[in-house]
């Protein structure tokens, strides 16, 4: 009678071992954010900050894209399309919202928003302006998501080319929607005059969305980097990413043992299209303003090229494929520049940099067509787990 209590106190994880595993890497997160924010980006030219946050939003999309073409091994080259119709979105949400609520678009950020004076961050200012970012950010991303059920579930019964075809015409359409939209509102008393229905019909047309709203800043993107990184890795690691992996390896006979493939492919693109919205919120206030036609299959190609490089399935492989390719174009551009400098104007060295990055993609998918860690992460790579994996025969 004594025993039964011993054994499942030995068998449940003390709390104080599961809340770090839980909480742990949410804090580090907040804390890597803050650093960022206050710490480097104060120090950091425009430039260089304007790179950081093109890794933080790259390494959005790659991840998300991961949970669909990695995790459940479908095919999708739409998740741009997602990317855009958050954009627009969030960017509409702001521009009106600040309008009603300030009279006009001026910035009202709090201290984690800098305020930026000819192309550099001048300091932290104090506002409210950050609530009514965040509430831009959640929803782009849950209308994102209503349109990734909206496609998926009808389409993701649907595999391999044909899905693929499907994701791109979706992509595609929200180009042609988005651009055929009506003219921006300009002034306060024509926005006080339209309801929220017209204001989100009011979109900029073939111009694009313009916002002088520059609220996306380090804090922001590397604290969606970490939710989505701890998301993903939390659903892999879970019965839902055992599901995700089962239809990836074999989709008949994970219908056979119990799984609603269409159910969890449809889960898995909801939520890459979730965070591919935040995404396009975030990248709409990085550049005030986003134009659909910057957003087309080109991106998506863009994406899947870093899920692929990274590794199907692998979301460490995935977050430095993006920071490999978000890095290497600009810094071929300032090695070619660097040249130029000590090589005379009838030598100088043309704009390589396209040229060599994809021949660098060429190179990788010959050497490791896997990708750089394959179905693996980061951390399983490190040589004791793999001295111990072989000394137990990989059990």
């Amino acid at each position: 009678m004594s025993s039964t209590p011993h054994i499942a106190a030995r068998a449940a994880p003390a709390a104080w071992t599961v809340l770090p595993r839980n909480v742990g890497p949410v804090v580090a997160g907040l804390g890597l954010a803050l650093v960022l924010n206050f710490c480097v980006q104060p120090m950091s030219g425009a430039f260089a900050t304007k790179v950081l946050l093109d890794i933080g939003i790259n390494i959005i999309l790659a991840v998300s894209l991961t949970l669909v073409n990695g995790f459940t091994g479908q095919f999708s080259i739409g998740h741009a399309g997602f990317m855009a119709l958050g954009g627009y979105v969030g960017a509409a949400v702001m521009y009106y919202g600040s309008v009603q609520l300030y009279g006009g678009a001026q910035f009202h950020g709090g201290i984690l928003s800098w305020t930026v004076s000819q192309g550099a961050f001048a300091g932290p200012t104090f506002g409210t302006g950050d609530v009514l970012f965040l509430v831009a950010c959640v929803a782009a991303g849950l209308v994102a998501a209503v349109a990734g059920y909206i496609v998926g579930l009808p389409s993701l019964r649907l595999r391999g080319d044909y899905l693929a075809i499907v994701t791109l015409g979706f992509g595609e359409i929200v180009r042609v929607i988005l651009q055929s939209s009506r003219p921006q509102l300009e002034t306060a008393a024509e926005v006080a005059q339209a309801s929220w229905p017209r204001l989100l019909t009011q979109l900029g047309g073939a111009l694009g969305f313009t916002t002088p709203l520059f609220y996306t800043t380090l804090f922001w993107v590397y604290l969606f980097v970490a939710i989505t990184l701890v998301v993903t890795y939390r659903i892999k690691r879970s019965s839902y990413g055992r599901a995700f992996l089962s239809i990836r390896e074999d989709e008949v006979a994970a219908e056979a043992m119990g799984v609603s493939t269409t159910r969890f492919k449809v889960r898995a693109f909801v939520l890459a299209a979730f965070f591919a919205g935040v995404a396009g919120a975030l990248y709409a206030h990085s550049i005030g303003g986003i134009n659909a036609g910057e957003l087309g299959f080109q991106k998506s190609f863009d994406v899947v090229i870093m899920v692929v490089l990274g590794g199907m399935g692998s979301i460490s492989g995935s977050t430095v494929a993006a920071i490999i390719l978000t890095i290497l174009p600009e810094a071929l551009r300032t090695v070619t520049a660097w040249v130029n400098q000590y090589l005379p104007a009838a030598y100088a060295l043309p704009d390589l940099r396209m040229i060599i990055y994809s021949l660098a993609l060429i190179l990788m998918m010959i050497l490791r067509p896997q990708g750089l860690f394959g179905l693996h992460e980061i951390w399983d790579l490190r040589p004791w787990r793999r001295r111990r994996a072989k000394a137990t025969g990989g059990k």
